[in-house]
């Protein structure tokens, strides 16, 4: 089936000029045609995220076309506005493929708001509500390397898409030819006709407003003299961190010269995600030169943001997805008291895998912190059920361990650009009063004790790899671990089983052992890897490590 679906791509004449030449290059090579066409991309809650190139299991325009009728069929179902919301970073081809979905969704006599240049997720998700859509399209692969691309799905709310639309879309996509099954029209003809029409000044400024009515301390940052050296990773960061970061009074900002403007080749570091020293190295080198107080950097949707700390001896730190959560709750509650705009019965919201340090702090301020699944789709859910109650307001911040960050209802994925913003107005407040992000998450520590949060992960490339997964997670559930590295596990959950957690079934394990530690165990939704998380808690960072390398060290064979 795949030769043959191969032969038809290379006869058809193809409107990509790149593909007819890679599909003649692999003729005859059986492991290549296969890779590519025996399976289609999957369109699930993450929507579509693939290698470039030609091919049913690559990203290119017919895979884009295809997926984009897929999503206007449901459209038409839906009543409302009959209108998408688009917007796209800076990755290889992505305004190709923004203009190729508006197109088709034009075609299909639907309406699209795109933006003129590419903006981040948040921008996306912030659009979909403003004009009131019926869905969203964001065309990113995230933090992949530059041979990635992907289109994320949104529903009116502004969230990612929910399992029940996606599955209604994906069985639209799966009846859609790839090649000629999609109904085209160009993007120049989707504007004259006046069914394209760009993202206003009005709803930009609207985003931008929003970040800025989330400041903790409105005005401390004009003053307060910070140094900032900041990264856009060659993504969409740029352009609205530096315009709310200037607004709110931080302007000494030295941007990365190599990593200031949109690259999708992404030539500084193969993998442009905050969470990796790779690429943080060259902001870390032209920090330690200035003598800036903080190093901030944010992915290529800028969904994701990732800082280097300034040490008392001049050094720099990572600081981690837990930690950064635990500090911006942390700074959000300690603030929002002292101005007294806390809400009556405050509400933060965290993942599963994501550090339990932040129930300690929410607890000490009288934040009901609640626990919700992997993905931040579940946080703008918690998010969606306040306002249905007419509750909005008690909702203060949402994170991932993943460096995804929220604070305020205005979107519903999480938003780099406020995040750099109270990052950078924390920095601030810390170094007003004498102190530093660094000396704060140390008095953290002292007070709550030394939690060490890691995560490994473990790739399993290739058509068999998401078997090998399905295998492991199996015989895990088939024959439960009883202790790990010496340590008994005193309680297994499945999050399979929903009257046991409360909460949507998933594909998750969590082993809680003797005395407080913990580790879970999870399969990427968007990559083909099973995730490892650890929790330890020690009298200081040496025991809580060796800890989380006994259990590592133990768990390994079971991924291997």
């Amino acid at each position: 089936m795949y030769q043959k679906e191969y032969e038809r791509w290379l006869a058809a004449d193809l409107e990509d000029c790149d593909l007819n030449p890679e599909l003649a290059k692999i003729e005859g090579n059986d492991d290549e045609i296969k890779d590519r066409f025996a399976v289609a991309l999957a369109f699930g809650t993450a929507g579509l995220r693939g290698v470039l190139g030609a091919g049913t299991n690559r990203m290119n325009i017919y895979v884009v076309r295809q997926a984009t009728q897929g999503l206007a069929n449901w459209v038409k179902t839906q009543g409302g506005n009959q209108t998408v919301a688009i917007s796209y970073d800076s990755r290889l081809k992505s305004d190709v493929f923004a203009k190729t979905a508006a197109g088709v969704l034009a075609a299909n006599g639907i309406k699209v708001r795109i933006y003129d240049a590419l903006m981040p997720v948040p921008a996306l998700s912030f659009a979909t509500r403003y004009y009131e859509c019926n869905a969203g399209i964001m065309v990113t692969a995230s933090h992949n390397p530059s041979k990635y691309n992907g289109y994320k799905a949104y529903g009116p709310d502004g969230c990612q898409m929910t399992d029940d639309a996606a599955a209604i879309v994906y069985a639209e996509i799966q009846k859609t030819d790839v090649l000629t099954g999609a109904k085209c029209m160009s993007f120049a003809e989707g504007v004259e006709s006046g069914l394209i029409k760009f993202v206003g000044d009005d709803c930009q400024k609207a985003f931008y407003e929003a970040i800025e009515a989330r400041q903790v301390r409105p005005g401390l940052a004009k003053t307060a003299g910070l140094k900032l050296v900041y990264s856009p990773l060659n993504g969409t960061g740029l352009v609205p961190v530096t315009k709310v970061l200037k607004d709110i009074g931080i302007t000494d900002i030295t941007i990365v010269p190599d990593q200031e403007y949109p690259n999708g080749y992404f030539t500084t570091c193969s993998y442009p995600n905050p969470e990796i020293y790779a690429a943080m190295e060259q902001g870390v080198n032209l920090a330690t030169e200035s003598g800036a107080d903080l190093m901030l950097a944010t992915d290529p949707d800028a969904d994701r943001v990732g800082i280097a700390m300034k040490c008392p001896d001049g050094s720099y730190e990572l600081v981690s997805g837990n930690e950064m959560g635990v500090l911006l709750l942390d700074y959000i509650c300690a603030g929002r008291i002292e101005k007294g705009t806390m809400p009556a019965n405050p509400v933060a919201v965290k993942s599963i895998v994501s550090t339990p340090l932040a129930d300690a702090v929410a607890e000490h301020y009288g934040v009901e912190l609640r626990s919700v699944l992997t993905g931040f789709k579940w946080i703008g859910d918690q998010i969606a059920g306040l306002e249905a109650d007419g509750e909005v307001d008690r909702f203060i911040f949402g994170f991932e361990e993943s460096y995804g960050y929220l604070a305020g209802p205005y979107v519903r994925d999480k938003d780099a650009v406020i995040s750099s913003m109270l990052i950078c107005e924390m920095a601030a407040y810390y170094r007003s009063i004498g102190s530093s992000i660094k000396q704060r998450l140390e008095e953290i520590y002292s007070e709550y004790g030394r939690y060490l949060n890691k995560v490994d992960s473990f790739e399993f490339p290739g058509l068999t790899g998401m078997d090998k997964m399905a295998g492991i997670m199996k015989g895990l559930r088939e024959e439960a671990p009883t202790e790990i590295a010496g340590y008994k596990v005193v309680k297994v959950t499945d999050y399979k089983d929903t009257e046991a957690t409360g909460l949507p079934a998933a594909n998750v394990l969590r082993y809680d052992l003797e005395g407080g530690a913990s580790v879970i165990v999870r399969p990427s939704g968007t990559e083909p890897k099973i995730k490892g998380y650890y929790t330890t808690l020690g009298k200081d960072l040496e025991e809580a490590q060796a800890q989380k390398d006994a259990l590592a060290e133990a768990l390994k064979p079971i991924f291997s």
